[in-house]
Parts: structure tokens; C-alpha cells; sequence
């Protein structure tokens, strides 16, 4: 038996999240499905971690286990030849059998794509603020979001987890013609915690906080003092990353 890890896009719009879940259809799901379809048995694919209803990925890690004779670059075109188009397969490299894409995670990148124009060929992957924002402003914002923090204000109250100390590494608003690119480098990020500070960076550029207050929020420990949740369509799982020993064999 062989380990794989593969990285894989997808459009999240049709999807109802990463993991496999009773009511929708998800990513997870269609992976596994497609490699069952291959195996001619159930084969369990595991996820770097999961992303919601129509939230996308440039690159989500997954691993599973396979005993067929093939060939990594020959699991990518058989993969890309059965998923539907908007799932693709950009990489796979065999593992050693003790590889584990969401426990042996280091360090994960986001992006958060919104467009200050009309456009009909982007409008499920990248939101619409039609309104001027103070991008001076966000960026200083966003200089307080960078450490190590309790971000208990920046994630849904009911938050499975009861340790919310999370360090972002990197924070910065990229301006990219008609759109802006919000990128966030961390450690690891609570549920919902990326749209959060998204939504709470737009009400900073709309004058209703001040920069500074971002360190009052954090303070406060408070889901009600941040700002509003940015809409999903907007957000890509953008690099997931590994320590040097568990990139390949």
C-alpha cells in the first residue's frame, strides 16, 4: 500500500463544502467517489481541513492510500480525466506512510478576493464593494492582526475548539487592477476567522472603526464588538504548507 498527497483547486460554488456532510454535495465526497470508481472500493480521502459552501481552493492538500501500480503524474490525468471540471488535480508525489495532511500541517495561506467593478464572469469568485474604501487605513488595520493573538473576537461563538491563540504571520492588501486581494499567512485560523477580519477590514475602510480599534476587539475577546462576516465566494484555502521532511519521498 501507497501513500499519496495530492494538491487540488476547485471552484467552490456548486459545492456545499470541502467535508463530507448528509445534506449537499461536497468536495470530499466527489474525490472519493471518483478514486472509488478507480479502485472498485471505498477509498477514504484525507483533507488538510475544510472549507465552507462555496468557498474555493487554489491549493488543498488531501492524502489517501492506494495499491494500485501507477504513477503519480498517471494519478493526476486519471483523476483530472473523471472529476468534473471544476475540481482539478494540479500536483501528486508519494508519501511516506506516515504523512498526514491536516496533523502535520505548519502553516496555512489564505486570500480574500473582492472587485470594485461590475463583472459577470467573476461574480462567484470574488465579492463586489461598490463603494470607496480608505486602503490606508486597512493596511494599518491589518498591522495589528499580525503576532500571536486570542482571536476569540474573530471567530463564530461556537467555535469547536476552546484554545483560540492563532499567530498570523503575514497580513497585506494587494491592489490588482479592478481588484483587491486581502492575504493572511498563519500558523493555523479558527472557523470563520479569515471572513471575519475581512468583513471587520471593510468596515475599517468605511470609517465605522478605526484601525486602532482592531486592538481593542482583540482585547475584548468578543465575537459582537468585530465587524460583519464577508460573504464566502470571496475566499480561496491558497497554499497549505509542510516541514521539509514530509514533502515527498
Amino acid at each position: 500500500m501507497r501513500r499519496f498527497k495530492c494538491t487540488i483547486q476547485y471552484d467552490g460554488t456548486g459545492y456545499s463544502g470541502y467535508q463530507v456532510q448528509p445534506n449537499g454535495v461536497t468536495i470530499q465526497e466527489v474525490v472519493e467517489k471518483t478514486l472509488a470508481r478507480m479502485h472498485k472500493h471505498p477509498v477514504k480521502v484525507i483533507g488538510s481541513g475544510r472549507t465552507d459552501a462555496r468557498v474555493h481552493a487554489q491549493g488543498q492538500v488531501i492524502h489517501f492510500d492506494t495499491e494500485l501500480a501507477i504513477a503519480p503524474d498517471s494519478m493526476v490525468k486519471a483523476l483530472n480525466t473523471l472529476l468534473p471540471d471544476d475540481i482539478r488535480v494540479r500536483d501528486c508525489k508519494e508519501v511516506a506512510s506516515d504523512f498526514e495532511a491536516r496533523y502535520d500541517v505548519v502553516g496555512k495561506e489564505y486570500r480574500y478576493f473582492v472587485r470594485r467593478t461590475e463583472d459577470a464572469f467573476r461574480r462567484h469568485q470574488s465579492v463586489l464593494i461598490p463603494y470607496a474604501l480608505d486602503l490606508d487605513v486597512m493596511r494599518q488595520a491589518m498591522t495589528y492582526l499580525v503576532g500571536t493573538h486570542d482571536f476569540s473576537s474573530f471567530c463564530v461563538a461556537k467555535t469547536e475548539t476552546d484554545n483560540r491563540i492563532r499567530t498570523i504571520y503575514e497580513a497585506e492588501l494587494i491592489e490588482y487592477g479592478e481588484e483587491l486581494i486581502f492575504r493572511f499567512k498563519g500558523s493555523g485560523f479558527l472557523y470563520n476567522q479569515i471572513r471575519i477580519m475581512v468583513g471587520t477590514l471593510f468596515d475599517v475602510g468605511r470609517g465605522r472603526f478605526a484601525a486602532t480599534d482592531i486592538k481593542k476587539m482583540l482585547a475584548a475577546k468578543d465575537r459582537n464588538v468585530a465587524g460583519v462576516t464577508a460573504p464566502p465566494h470571496g475566499l480561496y484555502l491558497w497554499e497549505v504548507f509542510y516541514p521539509e521532511s514530509k514533502k515527498g519521498i
